[in-house]
């Protein structure tokens, strides 16, 4: 179901993701989410599989793991209201990087590669905002990978 409400709209605008954004460009945004409801322990995404749409963490909080060649898992991030996750495969079109499992009772807002791919016929300016803000995103995300690799290297 999409969803539009002053709600939305307030958290929207509270979370970095929809920075910079005109509030028309905003409503219209908005008004191609749909809510997604998990409840605690659910796989939202599993990894490998295929994916064409991304998140936004609006309640709940999630576990980002990573499988090893061991079939155990690695704990990667903790997600939180604010967050989103999924970006990658809207911007590489490849699988799902990484299994993203609900911890607690969660809603999301899904945005799709069809919907993003709408956005950007209707108001290519916000666009590009929009694809901004995720690489900013990817490049904190990098940082802080960099950041526990040499961590990790100089504890060896």
């Amino acid at each position: 179901m999409a969803v539009s409400s002053p709600d939305l709209k307030a958290f929207l605008l509270a979370t970095p993701f929809f920075g910079g954004l005109s509030d028309a460009s905003l409503d219209l945004l908005a008004s191609m989410l749909v809510e997604r409801r998990f409840d605690a322990g659910s796989t939202v995404v599993a990894e490998g599989e295929p994916g064409r749409s991304m998140f936004v963490v609006h309640t709940g909080t999630l576990v980002v793991d990573k499988r090893r060649d061991s079939g155990a898992f690695i704990h990667m991030a903790k997600l939180e209201p604010g967050d989103f996750f999924g970006e990658m495969t809207l911007i590489e079109m490849q699988n799902r990087s990484a299994t993203v499992i609900a911890e607690s009772p969660t809603v999301l807002y899904e945005l799709t590669a069809r919907c993003l791919y709408a956005y950007y016929k209707a108001d290519i300016h916000a666009y590009v905002i929009i694809m901004q803000n995720i690489n900013r995103e990817l490049c904190r995300r990098l940082r802080r990978a960099n950041d526990r690799i040499a961590e990790l290297l100089r504890a060896s």
